[in-house]
């Protein structure tokens, strides 16, 4: 596929992640959004001359003297393209120097918000799961970054979209750094050892089923999986939202129905994946069997190819990989899959707001989208120049440019209020099903009853 034509794709598939995102139950209105878009636009224009990236705001960022930035983020190790961002802004503001607070990424989101409620110095962060960036905003703890966006003439128009899901009451509160959306991962060495041609980017959830089957092979530890379904609900459950008709936020799960039974057949029939209560009790990570050539196949988000790459550089990892698009179900076309946004803000309780504010804008601008882009991350203001570094970074396996061309994006969770709160309820429910301890029915009956409940219907 031609360059531009998955630009088209990408351009596409983001603008339609925003329209999905007004689709919930208190979306971010296009309204709202498309005034604070045209407030920043007039307000740019009274301006004499929209700066140049890192002009004037490198002279105000000089008068500051010697600052010291608090940055929180989650896996570094995982991060690759972190250090690099880093380097380059300190390099470029040598006055300023960051340093970054790293927490495991189970633990993050809970830590972040224990920080923040507690009056933590930290500056500046990412925000793993953005739909929590709503229950952050409403508590008064995200800065507002109109007026910077404003003065520097920031084009929010570079984000394809994604920047409009972080507005609320025409104030921008966050600035998307990258975006992620589900492929399928496969390992070439199992699937030519089974005599299988390698996944295509059209193959259906039936015939992922049936492949996994056909390449599991070995028995206790020298046993291969034909695939790994890791141990978020997402990895079943977003198949069922994969349609772009259906979010976590509807009260009739039985559109889940038909993946959970799938996964429970692989587990639990077909053995070919390796079953829940195992990966769960010894708190496996999703990356390590697929690392180490266990699994032939896995559904995980486009954030995983720099974290291959970084393993295979390291020596960490030899294992031979390939990337084909997410499987579809019969009646969806091939190219539709679900994903989301990481956006970065800074604390409003910052006592460095200019500096915090140039390091979330220099690592979702220009600049920092090089860097994600050349450890194979796919930054949020994306360009061909980005997609055709992200092809050619190191270990990038081939055809992957064809994988990556999607045709829509729905968010795993829309950016709505009560989606946090769904969301966990949807994990205990996810347990009991695939624990075994609920049957599909009598587990998506409850997820419908206890999601009526949250949203007050």
């Amino acid at each position: 596929m031609k360059l531009k034509k998955l630009l088209a794709l990408t351009l596409a598939t983001t603008m339609s992640i925003t329209a999905l995102a007004a689709c919930g139950s208190k979306p971010a209105a296009p309204e709202v959004k498309e005034e604070a878009v045209a407030e920043t636009t007039t307000e740019v224009a009274e301006t004499e001359e929209p700066v140049a990236e890192g002009e004037e705001a490198g002279d105000s960022i000089a008068d500051l003297g010697e600052v010291t930035l608090k940055v929180a983020i989650w896996d570094l190790d995982s991060a690759p393209y972190i250090n690099p961002i880093v380097e380059a802004f300190e390099a470029k503001y040598p006055n300023i120097t960051v340093e970054i607070s790293d927490t495991p990424s189970a633990d993050y989101t809970n830590k972040l918000s224990i920080m923040l409620n507690g009056g933590s110095d930290v500056d500046a962060f990412w925000v793993k799961d953005a739909d929590t960036i709503k229950a952050l905003n409403d508590k008064g703890q995200l800065a507002d970054l109109t007026e910077y966006i404003n003065r520097d003439g920031v084009d929010l128009s570079a984000y394809n979209g994604l920047a409009e899901n972080f507005i609320f009451d025409n104030k921008v509160v966050g600035l998307p750094a990258r975006t992620d959306y589900y492929v399928l991962y496969y390992n070439k060495d199992i699937f030519d050892a089974a005599g299988v041609e390698y996944p295509s980017n059209d193959m259906t959830w039936e015939e992922f089923e049936a492949t996994a089957k056909q390449i599991t092979s070995g028995s206790d530890a020298s046993k291969t999986y034909g695939a790994l379904i890791h141990t978020w609900q997402a990895c079943v459950e977003n198949w069922g939202v994969q349609d772009g008709k259906h979010t976590i936020m509807d009260t009739d799960y039985s559109f889940f129905k038909p993946y959970y039974e799938m996964a429970l057949r692989m587990q639990n029939d077909d053995k070919s994946i390796q079953d829940y209560a195992t990966l769960k009790s010894n708190n496996i990570h999703y990356s390590s069997p697929f690392l180490l050539g266990q699994v032939g196949m896995m559904p995980m988000g486009t954030w995983f190819m720099s974290t291959i790459i970084s393993k295979i550089n390291d020596g960490e990892s030899t294992i031979n990989w390939g990337v084909a698009t997410i499987p579809h179900a019969a009646d969806i076309e091939a190219g539709y899959t679900v994903g989301s946004t990481t956006p970065m803000c800074v604390n409003n309780a910052s006592e460095n707001k200019e500096a915090a504010w140039e390091f979330a804008k220099f690592v979702s601008g220009s600049e920092g989208a090089s860097h994600y882009a050349a450890t194979g991350a796919i930054p949020a203001m994306t360009n061909d120049e980005m997609l055709a570094q992200i092809a050619v970074a190191p270990g990038m396996p081939e055809g992957v440019l064809e994988a990556l061309a999607v045709k829509n994006i729905t968010l795993d969770r829309p950016i709505v209020d009560k989606v946090g709160e769904v969301n966990q309820m949807l994990a205990e429910e996810h347990d009991l099903i695939m624990l075994g301890e609920l049957t599909v029915d009598e587990g998506l009956a409850e997820m419908g009853e206890r999601s009526a409940e949250i949203q007050g219907q």
